[in-house]
């Protein structure tokens, strides 16, 4: 199978979701692993087909990663030009992509051009929220496109605008005719009066993936047509089983890292100190961000600021006045 080698903070992130009942504030920070989102990539990007996990990894920039990117006009792009008042609209809900990068494109990049894709990875608890996730998926993709046009000068270049995805995995509350399934929705020219043509890079600039699993159990068989995704997705979002690190282990390969592991209870002295000590900042960080996610995710869901203290306590094990930290130091500027 096509292993990609797991990095250390990776494993933490897999560890610390193994003992969490998939919820999507713990799927966020699992999702910030390059290892991870290789694997969701590559069964559902196009120009991504016939590329290796670790190809596919090259090309993700790391550094670009980020799960505070705002989706609202105005300040989507906020954290590129400075967040001064002339990026913010009033009257307009915040939202936040959860999982939002850059990409190269393959296809169209070559030596000395670069040319990437713009995508997002939305993690959902459920298919039905209220209102049809795909109409809230074309909205975030034309926030994404809208947001690489400069917001400080008055020259715009439509010609620099570079493909959007918006992935969105749904776990629970999907139709059972629909369960595991992968819909696939793009732009397309669908009709043309006279001798009239346009490339299609011109317009093929919205994807949008949705992809709904629906129970624990999937049933799915090797042969069928995505089957490695849907196999991985079922792990990755209903992690609260003994056979989790086992199934994750054959997309991912962490053994060198399991060897410092099992080391670390030989080490002695400063060298134990030092792996205990990364291993342990490693794990803490991968806590804050499953916190900020459960914190951004209740003030998009207009939960007060004591029912999100309250969830938070009881997820993470914490005291009312570490919560109450988080919360100040997630929330400033969300209007809570």
């Amino acid at each position: 199978m096509d292993k990609v080698k797991g990095s250390l903070e990776a494993l933490n992130a897999m560890q610390l979701t193994a003992g969490m009942e998939g919820l999507d504030a713990e799927s966020k920070t699992l999702l910030h692993s390059k290892e991870v989102l290789a694997v969701i990539l590559q069964g559902t990007v196009e120009e991504y087909e016939g590329y290796s996990r670790k190809e596919i990894m090259e090309f993700i920039e790391a550094d670009s990663i980020t799960g505070a990117k705002e989706v609202s006009a105005g300040r989507t792009n906020a954290q590129i030009q400075g967040d001064s008042a002339e990026f913010v609209q009033l009257g307009e809900k915040t939202s936040n992509f959860d999982v939002a990068f850059r990409a190269r494109n393959p296809r169209l990049s070559g030596v000395g051009v670069v040319v990437n894709l713009h995508i997002d990875v939305e993690p959902q608890k459920t298919y039905r929220p209220g209102y049809p996730i795909e109409k809230r998926g074309i909205y975030y993709l034309a926030r994404s496109l809208s947001s690489q046009l400069s917001l400080a000068t008055d020259t715009v270049d439509y010609g620099r605008l570079e493909k959007c995805y918006s992935i969105w995995i749904c776990r629970d509350d999907i139709p059972k005719k629909e369960r595991y399934s992968i819909s696939f929705y793009g732009m397309c020219n669908t009709k043309n009066i006279g001798g009239c043509a346009s490339e299609r890079g011109n317009y093929d600039l919205l994807n949008l993936v949705v992809v709904k699993l629906g129970g624990k159990t999937y049933e799915g068989g090797e042969g069928d047509e995505g089957y490695s995704l849907l196999r991985f997705l079922n792990a990755v979002m209903y992690p609260h089983r003994e056979d989790f690190m086992e199934t994750i282990s054959e997309y991912i390969d962490f053994s060198v890292n399991e060897e410092l592991w099992r080391e670390a209870e030989n080490m002695s002295g400063l060298g134990q100190s030092v792996l205990e000590e990364g291993i342990e900042q490693g794990i803490e960080r991968g806590i804050e961000q499953g916190i900020k996610a459960f914190i951004l995710d209740g003030l998009e869901d207009n939960l007060t600021k004591e029912r999100i203290l309250l969830k938070i306590e009881r997820s993470f094990d914490l005291t009312r006045e570490r919560a109450e930290h988080y919360y100040s130091l997630f929330s400033a500027g969300k209007g809570q």
